[in-house]
């Protein structure tokens, strides 16, 4: 298959909102995580020489550009298939493959969106480094699916990944407690059973790969935590209350239990922040 070469890696924008909105005008996802990759390194290297990279002012576009494959499906169009057989398990590879590529773009969308917003040195270099990881997790999904015979694209997905991000475009709080606390933490309540779906399918390369992201999940729900907590202090708001507004107005339906109070509690989300938004099981 053949795959986009990002040329932009070899000339990557001298600002950080530059590279990310380079990240998020590059179509193929191989491509954009190359890209996110190289920028992501040209980040830390200019921290450790001690010349920190400049913010700039480089505007996003409103959504990133995407593959023209996979075509992207409402939700209830989306085919949903058993994961306890191989195609099943090649279309829940597929679905999460999706959710990483969209959590590149968020990642590197909240750095250039709110650019303006007057922020600690270490909110930037703390989604850099997500969005670096969340690269990492695509391509370790893609070399999942490509091991089994099929790719990224291959599949319909979901249509309404970006929805979070256009709906808290204006909002720094409120993209915080949608995206990181909430979207990114039921990747921490679902995550342990589909690793369980390849074990017992005795598909080690799936269980390495899943579990990588699971650890590194954690640390990019417990960055949306810091940061919201951080911006509540800033405005002597009660983080609790804040969270609860925002979620109703952002996200469109209640919580979905059973969750992972372990991991989430790991992460800074204690569970009088969700169970109060939750739906009965």
């Amino acid at each position: 298959m053949t795959r986009e070469v990002p040329a932009q890696v070899a000339a990557l924008p001298a600002t950080l909102t530059g590279c990310a909105v380079a990240v998020l005008q590059t179509a193929d996802g191989r491509a954009k995580t190359a890209l996110s990759r190289a920028a992501a390194q040209a980040f830390r290297d200019a921290q450790a020489a001690g010349r920190p990279m400049p913010m700039g002012d480089t505007a996003p576009p409103p959504r990133p550009a995407r593959p023209t494959r996979p075509e992207l499906l409402s939700p209830r169009d989306v085919p949903r298939r058993r994961p306890g057989t191989p195609n099943g398990r090649i279309a829940l590879l597929h679905a999460i493959a999706h959710i990483e590529l969209n959590a590149v773009d968020l990642h590197w969308d909240i750095i250039a969106r709110f650019a303006a917003t007057p922020m600690p040195p270490g909110f930037a270099a703390d989604w850099v480094k997500a969005a670096d990881e969340e690269s990492k997790h695509f391509n370790l999904m893609c070399d999942c699916l490509e091991a089994m015979g099929s790719h990224y694209g291959a599949l319909p997905a979901h249509a309404g990944m970006w929805r979070a991000a256009e709906d808290t475009a204006g909002d720094l709080m409120g993209r915080l407690a949608v995206v990181p606390m909430v979207l990114e933490a039921r990747g921490l309540d679902v995550t342990p059973g589909m690793i369980e779906v390849f074990r017992k399918a005795d598909d080690g390369r799936a269980v390495a790969a899943l579990e990588v992201i699971y650890t590194e999940e954690v640390a990019h729900v417990a960055y949306g935590s810091k940061w919201f907590h951080f911006l509540c202090g800033r405005h002597d708001l009660d983080p609790k209350d804040v969270f609860h507004d925002l979620v109703q107005r952002y996200f469109h339906g209640p919580l979905k239990p059973p969750f992972n109070d372990e991991k989430r509690a790991e992460a800074g989300l204690p569970p009088d922040f969700y169970w109060p938004l939750a739906i009965a099981d």
